[in-house]
């Protein structure tokens, strides 16, 4: 970490399982929930599955937003109950709120996203990044400090998001990658929406390949 302010900056990863349903199907998943702040305040990213566990975690501490990176109710559908529990506002991209609409009917987030949007927390400050595909309103979130880009369901190791599904698109999460985050220094760790972290230059080799299989 570098100094001043952020040297007391931490992420801390909960891992929560649930379940994932879209286009009539079910499937059972396990969610990666990003908590990014230091011992007074922190931001919450797709608080999934488990509003108590998430609870937990933050521990007492001034949650100041809840950033979604999208709006596939894996997810969203434990925010309402923890958006309750520690009283922060709900940032999702616009372009995302029908499927907010599936699960929360008559109901908005409380603010939108949109590109380049800043929020500071703990001394240091994520960045909101557009990386359609996944979803029409997927966002990553990168914090330059730490190295690190939130990528929730765009980038893993391994590949692109899924894009098989309503509202995806396989050409669109490609550019996204491609002109969004693989232009990230290699060294940032990319911390995925599910499984494990991996780096920018462990995955960008791979893009040629990615495109000729087409997922």
């Amino acid at each position: 970490m570098t100094g001043g302010a952020v040297d007391s900056l931490r992420i801390d990863r909960l891992v929560t399982s649930g379940t994932f349903s879209l286009d009539g199907g079910t499937w059972d998943v396990d969610n990666n929930v990003w908590i990014v702040g230091n011992d007074a305040e922190c931001v919450v990213i797709d608080p999934a599955h488990d509003p108590a566990a998430v609870e937990a975690a933050v521990a007492g501490r001034k949650v100041t937003s809840i950033l979604l990176t999208h709006g596939h109710d894996d997810h969203i559908a434990a925010v309402g109950d923890v958006r309750g529990r520690v009283n922060a506002p709900v940032y999702l991209n616009r372009a995302d709120w029908m499927l907010w609409e599936n699960v929360f009917p008559g109901t908005e987030p409380d603010h939108a996203i949109e590109d380049g949007d800043t929020f500071d927390v703990g001394g240091a400050q994520l960045v909101a990044l557009h990386t359609p595909g996944h979803s029409p309103g997927s966002m990553c979130f990168t914090l330059a400090s730490e190295g690190t880009v939130f990528s929730g369901d765009t980038l893993f190791q391994g590949g692109p998001g899924a894009t098989g599904r309503s509202y995806s698109d396989f050409p669109t999460i490609i550019e996204s990658i491609k002109t969004r985050l693989l232009t990230l220094p290699a060294d940032t760790v990319v911390r995925t929406g599910h499984g494990d972290p991996t780096t920018i230059g462990a995955e960008a080799p791979q893009l040629d390949e990615w495109i000729a299989r087409g997922h």
